[in-house]
């Protein structure tokens, strides 16, 4: 159905408007525009310099608001019986609007933190919105394929087991994906993403002295880093060894290698004085991250649901 492509095309839409902030942010293009919703006056501004990206960072977040809407009136249209789709686009349109407000107030303040990340924290809360939008509509969704990898190892109600805990395991490492990337928001509006100049130590300790907000956000960045990767890593070993569906085991192998190489560029962030590519690299990855794990549990508990509801025979039996 459409509504379904509307979906997919508004995740993906939503990764490169993460993506294209984040090279704003890391060209020092944030002010290049230093009115809204205009620049300098106009709709139409020289697209040069850094009022190229920032005034293409502005075009997009539009373009996002408009595709989201046409999502939302053909989620309206195509799916009657489930209200509760139409509800969560209500939300997710106010989620936009709140961001585009929070954009513009983060320019008009002169880029407050607290508003910056809180910017950032809401542009990752509608991509995981998007994305459970996009896979509980999606085929997969309404197909019964997703228990075929647990039928051989378990039996009855055990079957259940697995595909509960991928969703519980799947959810909490995007969870705390969300509050990593939030917390990596912070330290890039901060400035304290060269508090550690150097990597993997922080100022030549494991340590360091936390002296400061910037060296403690810094810390802080990097030991939930840690504590992210090896959550991710270790669920995804475990979903594999209890025999993961065919249909999710690449999203879980995916997950993996995206943490692995989330890891590598935030050195590469640091050692390179925050160049433009990884540390705009390093917030696409992170956002792709939050949406692989989102996609999973959100896979997981449509099949627990669906494995729970009474056939259709049984319900007419005790009938």
């Amino acid at each position: 159905m459409l509504h379904v492509r509307a979906f997919r095309v508004t995740v993906v839409w939503t990764l490169a408007l993460l993506y294209l902030g984040s090279v704003v942010h890391a060209t020092e293009s944030s002010l290049a525009c230093p009115d809204w919703p205009t620049c300098f006056g106009t709709m139409v501004p020289e697209m040069a310099g850094g009022v190229f990206w920032e005034h293409l960072h502005r075009l997009v977040a539009g373009g996002l608001l408009l595709m989201f809407g046409l999502a939302t009136w053909l989620a309206h249209k195509e799916t009657p019986d489930r209200p509760w789709i139409f509800r969560a686009c209500l939300a997710g349109l106010g989620l936009l609007l709140v961001q585009s407000v929070l954009g513009g107030v983060t320019v008009l303040y002169r880029l407050p933190d607290a508003v910056s990340t809180s910017h950032l924290g809401l542009a990752f809360l509608f991509l995981a919105l998007a994305t459970v939008l996009a896979s509980s509509t999606g085929r997969k969704s309404r197909e019964g394929s997703l228990f075929a990898g647990d039928a051989g190892r378990w039996g009855g109600a055990d079957r259940l087991r697995p595909a509960q805990g991928r969703r519980v395991a799947a959810a909490l490492c995007a969870g705390l994906v969300f509050v990593q990337s939030v917390l990596g928001g912070l330290v890039r509006h901060t400035d304290a993403g060269l508090a550690c100049p150097d990597a993997p130590l922080c100022l030549g300790q494991w340590v360091p002295p936390l002296v400061n907000t910037p060296i403690t956000l810094h810390f802080l960045h990097r030991v939930l880093a840690l504590v992210v990767t090896v959550s991710v890593l270790g669920t995804a070993a475990w979903a594999l060894r209890v025999g993961a569906p065919a249909g999710l085991r690449r999203w879980i192998v995916a997950a993996a290698a995206l943490v692995v190489l989330q890891v590598a560029l935030g050195f590469a962030s640091v050692l390179t004085t925050l160049a433009v590519i990884p540390v705009s690299l390093h917030t696409l990855v992170a956002a792709t991250l939050l949406a692989v794990l989102t996609h999973v549990a959100t896979a997981a508990d449509r099949s627990v649901r669906r494995e729970r509801r009474p056939e259709p025979t049984a319900v007419a039996a005790a009938r």
